[in-house]
């Protein structure tokens, strides 16, 4: 049975690099990516698109008041948040540990278990 392509929100960053591929590669679709550079982001509580299933944040590219917007955001719509460095190395790190790998051993759990750099919604 395959398994339904997990559909990512991206805050932080001017360019993802090869972040994409590796996001494919775990089966995430990058459906959106927003930089975090307007200063509306800081202010206002955005919406997040609808569809969107996981919040990644790009925790070097983002201020805290950014952070704190989206995570509130993904928090009232009951979405996963995946923080990690703009890093292909780093985001590896953090998809191997939050369940969406699909080699993961934590992917299968029902009981919500917390894996370091992920949020539970």
């Amino acid at each position: 049975m395959a398994q339904s392509q997990v559909s990512a929100l991206i805050v932080g960053a001017d360019r993802l690099g090869n972040i994409p591929d590796l996001l494919r590669d775990h089966n995430i679709a990058v459906r959106h990516h927003i930089s975090g550079r307007d200063p509306a982001h800081q202010k206002k509580m955005p919406s997040l698109p609808s569809g969107t299933d996981l919040v990644i944040l790009l925790t070097d590219f983002l201020g805290h008041n950014v952070m704190k917007t989206f995570r509130a955001a993904a928090q009232r719509a009951g979405v996963r948040v995946l923080t990690c460095r703009r890093s292909v190395c780093s985001m590896r790190q953090a998809l191997d540990q939050c369940g969406y790998c699909q080699t993961c051993p934590l992917r299968g759990q029902a009981d919500g278990s917390v894996s370091a750099g992920v949020r539970p919604h």
